[in-house]
């Protein structure tokens, strides 16, 4: 991990890096020593890992509980190249797009892509920020993972497979892709569905839900489409990782 910049206001720090190819930012108290949980951001497909909304949610997260947040922008998205394997799924995206018809199924299909290559970065900046004094100090660190739409067409198998992620909001997804995975998922999970979603087919989230196979898992369906879940979901998510990683 190579930090590039650092810069505090308002009682929180944020530090920008690189570990690989993968830029990223981490969010911890101005100040911070010694361990705290760290919650992952991943960003939706319309973001970046300094999109408002992120950004928002990780100083939310650091001066209401303390964490350490981190979030990496995906492969192809702010301002990464875009791999080659993108290309059928960017077009067929495009076409779907003209024509008015639904995208939710190419969108899981290209995110399948998008995980095999940013899970590998994922679980490399895990390592890299738990060896820091501030936020794992070389031992077992407590680890959440947020992260809705593109976020959770990589998180699903993310959580699946890095045993160090004890808690995760996932949603605003559902595809066969993700099944397999989603049963192999034994963490508590909060998962988050908008009931008139238009890129995502209620049955299709329903069903991804349905197949996690976490013992612990809470279903948040609210009205409205994609880009409309609630704010008070940001307070809901605040306190499920402080129940799950601070305890």
């Amino acid at each position: 991990m190579r930090f590039i910049t650092e810069a505090t206001s308002d009682g929180v720090t944020e530090r920008h890096f690189t570990v690989g190819d993968a830029p990223g930012v981490v969010w911890a108290p101005a100040g911070a020593a010694g361990p705290r949980p760290l919650v992952l951001l991943g960003h939706g497909g319309g973001g970046h890992k300094t999109a408002a909304s992120i950004v928002a949610r990780a100083r939310r997260y650091v001066t209401g509980s303390g964490f350490a947040v981190a979030a990496i922008d995906a492969p192809g998205w702010g301002g990464r190249p875009i791999p080659a394997g993108y290309e059928t799924y960017n077009a067929e995206i495009e076409e779907l797009t003209a024509a008015g018809k639904p995208l939710g199924e190419a969108y899981a299909r290209r995110g399948v892509v998008v995980a095999a290559l940013a899970i590998p970065e994922w679980r490399a900046t895990i390592d890299a920020l738990a060896g820091l004094d501030w936020v794992g100090a070389g031992g077992a660190v407590p680890v959440g993972y947020w992260g809705v739409s593109l976020g959770s067409a990589i998180g699903v198998p993310l959580v699946a497979a890095e045993p160090r992620i004890t808690a995760a909001v996932l949603g605003l997804m559902g595809h066969e892709t993700l099944t397999e995975a989603a049963a192999e998922i034994t963490v508590p999970v909060e998962f988050l569905l908008q009931w008139d979603d238009e890129i995502v087919p209620r049955e299709a989230g329903l069903a991804l839900f349905d197949a996690i196979g976490s013992a612990e898992k809470t279903l948040h369906a609210n009205p409205g489409g994609h880009m409309d879940v609630p704010m008070f979901e940001v307070d809901s998510s605040e306190r499920f990782f402080a129940r799950h990683l601070t305890s």
